[in-house]
């Protein structure tokens, strides 16, 4: 989930290997205010679609165990290129001037957004311990916000040290959607957006029906 100009933009999962049966990802473009869908694409149905980011009117959108990066133009939607990495994806951003990708470890990997180089890797830690299931991710004025996977916490990452400092509970948010089950895995919160214009902060869930703007403490 990103906020690029005005516009919401989701990438979504599914794919040929769906319990419940074919079900293909998708790239939206969303109207900010009244939740419109503005324009659409399919992914190829063997694909499960996940984390995108946008760098220079450029979408990048990762695909969860297919080892595919798809990338496309601004603002037609129009796929340019395929990267290839090797490892899973699960979240991605920027900071500007490389890719930040997770793959569902406690490691955040730095590419080069031209040609999907492997530039370095940096794990992530909280209180000397690794933090894994690293999920969706957003950069905010220097730091990287991630949500962890199956727990309802957005961790502030220090992106040169590795370190959460600071964490977010969203235990209150997700109970409106998950009955108070924290093993259901349809209804997890998964999704982070910046609108650096306005400097609003957007979160969402897996199968959500709204989307929330929120305010951190410094």
């Amino acid at each position: 989930m990103v906020v690029h100009k005005g516009k919401l933009y989701e990438g979504t999962g599914g794919s040929e290997y769906d319990v419940s049966g074919p079900k293909q990802s998708k790239l939206m473009q969303v109207n900010l205010e009244t939740g419109k869908l503005e324009k659409s694409i399919n992914i190829p149905v063997k694909y499960f679609g996940e984390g995108i980011t946008i760098l220079n009117d450029t979408i990048y959108q990762l695909t969860w165990q297919e080892k595919t990066v798809f990338v496309y133009t601004l603002p037609d939607f129009k796929k340019v290129k395929e990267f290839a990495i090797n490892s899973d994806g699960w979240g991605i951003t920027h900071n500007g001037n490389e890719l930040i990708v997770s793959d569902g470890s406690s490691n955040l990997k730095f590419y080069d957004p031209a040609t999907f180089r492997l530039l370095h890797t940096q794990s992530v830690t909280l209180n000397g311990e690794l933090v894994n299931n690293i999920n969706e991710l957003e950069y905010i004025d220097g730091y990287i916000y991630a949500n962890q996977w199956l727990k309802p916490f957005i961790f502030k990452i220090d992106p040169t040290s590795g370190q959460v400092v600071g964490q977010i509970d969203l235990s209150q948010i997700w109970s409106r959607f998950n009955s108070g089950d924290l093993s259901n895995t349809e209804k997890v919160p998964n999704g982070i957006a910046y609108d650096e214009a306005t400097k609003k902060i957007y979160i969402t869930g897996k199968n959500w029906s709204e989307l929330y703007e929120i305010q951190l403490s410094q």
